[in-house]
């Protein structure tokens, strides 16, 4: 069974900048599968946010648009975690943010409780 816990989220201005991060818990090993941030904003679908995937040589990473440039995936694969640094905020990033994993198939059916980012002035 696998477990996901998000934290780090708050309140912070707009251009300020956050960093959350995820810790994967799981019985047994889990290699180093893609993982990914997602967010929910109010009255809208979860939508990805990026993602970061072992090549067999280093990482690779993938942002949608609206954060591209401005927020950073990574991972610490002997601490089974991952942050995402936000930076340059703006207030359409206030959201409940999640992380997950990849199966292989797609991404997981296990979430997190999420963490709240509310960027307001």
């Amino acid at each position: 069974q696998v477990q996901l816990e998000e934290s780090g989220g708050g309140l912070v201005q707009p251009g300020g900048s956050l960093r959350l991060s995820c810790v994967v818990s799981s019985e047994r090993s889990l290699g180093r599968p893609a993982m990914g941030w997602f967010r929910r904003a109010p009255g809208k679908d979860r939508e990805i946010v990026g993602s970061i995937t072992w090549t067999g040589t280093g990482f690779s990473t993938f942002y949608v648009d609206s954060v591209k440039g401005r927020f950073t995936i990574s991972r610490d694969t002997a601490e089974n975690t991952m942050s995402l640094q936000m930076n340059n905020m703006k207030p359409e990033d206030t959201a409940v943010y999640y992380c997950n994993i990849h199966t292989g198939r797609g991404w997981g059916n296990v979430w997190g409780p999420g963490t709240q980012v509310t960027v307001s002035s």
